[in-house]
């Protein structure tokens, strides 16, 4: 197989393409990296898989190439990703461009600092931080979820339109992680959580496989309340 896919279930990004991967039926080496052991920060990695030693990325016939975005576009534009995820008519591709855009600077942003410093950070130090840090970030971060709910479903079952997108997928992935900082977004947002329904739905089994870490640290099934 040509196509090698480098990615770890704990990532965000890695999640969404390896979902999109799936459901497009793209034929690809499976090439788990375990981040928790540094597998990403060897010499190894960093000179023959990922100059930037991050996942998720890929190697495709020799070709290597990082950032989930640019191999998403990589893909499309080598036909391995169907229409009806990620358009080729360049109008309703613009809408879903311009989620990603958003997306990467405002929504992923925000809610992966409240993972890290809730989760993340006292896993790895064994120190809480500072409840005024965790209420900046959580508002930081509701923000951008009041935007998702009020302008991006405002008119519409999905984010740029009537019918799931790669920019769902991307976004389910994101808000999916803030479970393991016994966050709840669910509780707020009635339109959201209506919404991560249809998106696991329309995924499935692909969803509930991608996210079945998640899933077993926060001990939660996929539609319970934490």
């Amino acid at each position: 197989m040509s196509l090698k896919f480098y990615y770890d279930l704990m990532s965000q990004p890695s999640r969404a393409l390896l979902i999109i991967l799936k459901m497009s039926g793209v034929q690809f080496q499976d090439c788990p990296v375990a981040l928790r052991k540094g597998e990403h920060l060897t010499e190894e990695f960093k000179q023959n898989i990922n100059r930037f030693q991050r996942v998720p990325c890929i190697i495709d016939d020799g070709f290597k190439l990082a950032e989930s975005i640019a191999v998403l576009r990589y893909l499309s534009a080598k036909g391995k990703i169907p229409e009806h995820l990620y358009p080729k008519y360049f109008v309703e591709q613009a809408r879903v461009d311009e989620f990603l855009e958003w997306h990467h600077l405002a929504l992923r942003i925000t809610c992966s600092l409240y993972f890290r410093t809730v989760w993340l950070d006292p896993l790895v130090t064994g120190e809480r931080p500072e409840d005024d840090k965790i209420e900046k970030l959580k508002n930081q971060m509701e923000g951008n979820l009041d935007i998702i709910e009020n302008v991006w479903l405002a008119k519409t079952d999905f984010l740029t339109g009537q019918s799931l997108k790669v920019a769902d997928i991307f976004a389910a992935c994101e808000i999916e992680q803030t479970r393991l900082a016994d966050y709840d977004v669910r509780i707020k947002y009635p339109k959201i959580k209506a919404w991560l329904k249809r998106v696991r739905a329309g995924c499935n089994p692909h969803y509930d496989y991608a996210h079945q870490i998640v899933y077993k640290i926060t001990g939660t099934a996929p539609n319970a309340k934490l």
